[in-house]
C-alpha cells in the first residue's frame, strides 16, 4: 500500500454517517518542520490553514471532489471526512504528493499568495 504520510486514514465502519465513511487526519503536534515551512511563506500552519490550502487545491484541480469531502481544521488538527474509499483515494492522489514531502510543500507554498488566504 502506498504511503499516506502525513495523513492517517481510518474507515469509520460502525460510526459512519452519510457523507462520513472515512476519516483523514493529521495531528500536527509533532510536525514542527511543517509549521516552519508554512510560516516561512506567511501562513499559520494550523489545521485550519491546511484545510484552506487543501480546499484551494481541490477547487483548482478536482472541484467535483469537494462534493465528496468535508474539510475541517482547528488548532493542531487537520481533519477531512469522505463519503467512501474512492473519494479518499482521489483526495490522497492529489494532496499527498504535495503535503507528504516538505520539498513539494515548500514549492507549493512559495507560489501561494498569503493575501488570498485567511490562515
Amino acid at each position: 500500500m502506498p504511503t499516506t504520510y502525513p495523513f492517517q486514514v481510518a474507515d469509520l465502519a460502525d460510526k459512519a454517517e452519510p457523507g462520513r465513511q472515512e476519516r483523514i487526519l493529521v495531528n500536527l503536534t509533532n510536525l514542527e518542520d511543517y509549521y516552519n515551512v508554512f510560516e516561512k511563506y506567511g501562513f499559520s500552519g494550523s489545521g485550519a490553514s491546511w484545510a484552506e490550502h487543501i480546499e484551494t487545491i481541490l477547487e483548482e484541480h478536482a472541484p467535483a471532489l469537494l462534493d465528496h469531502v468535508e474539510l475541517a481544521g482547528q488548532g493542531d488538527i487537520f481533519l477531512a471526512f469522505t463519503d467512501g474509499p474512492a473519494a479518499t483515494e482521489q483526495f490522497l492522489a492529489l494532496i499527498q504528493p504535495i503535503f507528504g514531502d516538505l520539498g513539494s510543500l515548500n514549492k507549493y507554498l512559495s507560489q501561494a499568495d498569503p493575501g488570498d488566504f485567511f490562515e
